[in-house]
């Protein structure tokens, strides 16, 4: 039992979040200063996430192949050199690379820090670990876009990038000190590392596919309500950098409330009315949204509380949903749920990323286009678990014991 892992673990578990959230002020001057428009940088932000989903299934394996402490201090030297590439871009395209590449770096971490804890950590011991690390995850929302808008104005948006490098470093002198190899003796290495066999059982079971499916249209929502963010309130309504940030932190600090309320309301009333609460409030944030919109104020930081108000019940959603339809996901892979998680955290991650990179491709404004997706596939799902013919996909799955 290695019990001082806690401190690494969260400063490498910090890397994903804060790549995410210091670069949100810089958005609209990223946009200015490179010649393109508001979707083509909010791609940054997608193309991050999506390279993240994808890596579960191509890393994850590497890490039970290699072992987890040469896949971190790769991740967290790819993370360092991707920093400065994206500092240093005088291309957009190699802005996008770097973003990329940061994604990988991203997921390569932050699968070592939960699958050292579940390699060194009971069953009851992990759950509390992985609260510690869902918290720190929680807190970077809240304070990196305001670091993030003071380094902006101070030394201009590359400095944000340079930060991100000088984390990583320090991250990395920590884990060449800190970090152990953690992988269990008994780990089957053999055999090819990439088998549709695998797979296949996961992606072929609607119950999963269902849940998998609700919890990237909770990450498209976020996804989507992030990226057009900094672009609609700095860029369209005039708010500075620092009000913006304001705004995001508070919307951060309700997210920290409810990630931490969740657990208990889901205790009282189980997995699948908790999803489907959490959809009725999604649902509802879109419809407040575009009542925002049509009878709200237009300009300024008040239209800035408009927009953001619905976010805050969208964030409580999410909070709320991801982890009972992620426990109702990967029910029935007690014996292979390494393979089913790596398998939901790229439907999640990627998928997500898709869908808000199409809503980007559109003409729709910030508001509506959240809106339209938010509420549209949230819908969709609260009508599916309407229907008692489809129950097999939604309804709890009650395994017999062994």
């Amino acid at each position: 039992m290695r019990r001082n892992l806690l401190p690494t673990l969260m400063f490498m578990v910090l890397l994903s979040p804060l790549a995410i959230d210091i670069y949100l002020p810089s958005m609209p001057t990223m946009a200015i200063e490179y010649g393109v428009s508001g979707s083509q940088v909010q791609s940054t932000l997608v193309l991050f996430l999506f390279a993240m989903g994808l890596g579960q299934i191509l890393i994850g394996p590497l890490a039970d192949r290699f072992g987890r402490r040469p896949i971190a201090l790769f991740g967290i030297v790819l993370y360092g050199v991707s920093s400065l590439i994206g500092a240093m871009a005088q291309e957009f395209e190699v802005l996008q690379l770097a973003r990329v590449l940061q994604g990988l770096a991203a997921c390569s971490t932050s699968i070592v820090v939960f699958s050292a804890v579940r390699d060194c950590y009971s069953s009851k011991e992990s759950v509390k670990m992985y609260s510690y690390l869902k918290g720190a995850i929680c807190v970077i929302p809240a304070l990196a876009p305001t670091l993030g808008g003071l380094l902006a104005l101070q030394f201009g948006w590359r400095s944000t990038f340079i930060f991100m490098a000088l984390y990583a470093i320090i991250v990395l002198a920590i884990v060449l000190i800190k970090f152990p190899e953690t992988r269990p003796e008994n780990t089957d290495t053999s055999g090819p590392l990439y088998r549709w066999a695998r797979y296949k059982p996961v992606l072929s079971d609607p119950h999963f596919m269902f849940y998998a499916s609700t919890c990237m249209v909770a990450m498209a929502s976020i996804v989507t309500y992030v990226s057009y963010s900094p672009m609609w309130l700095i860029g369209e309504l005039g708010v500075s950098e620092l009000e913006f940030s304001g705004l995001f932190g508070l919307n951060a600090a309700v997210n920290i409330a409810a990630c931490f309320a969740a657990p208990v309301l889901v205790k009282h009333i189980g997995n699948r009315p908790a999803v489907i609460a959490a959809l009725a409030m999604m649902l509802l944030a879109a419809v407040i949204e575009v009542v925002m919109q049509l009878a709200g104020p237009e300009t300024g930081l008040a239209a800035g509380f408009a927009f953001m108000l619905p976010m805050m019940l969208l964030c409580i959603g999410f909070a709320v949903l991801l982890g009972p339809a992620t426990s109702m996901a990967l029910s029935a892979f007690g014996e292979r749920a390494g393979t089913a998680a790596a398998m939901l955290g790229c439907i999640q991650m990627s998928g997500a990323s898709v869908l808000a990179g199409l809503i980007q491709m559109t003409d729709i404004s910030a508001p509506y286009a959240v809106a339209f997706l938010m509420g549209g596939l949230s819908l969709v799902l609260l009508l599916i678990m309407s229907i008692k013919s489809l129950s097999h996909l939604h309804m709890e799955q009650v395994q017999p014991e062994h």
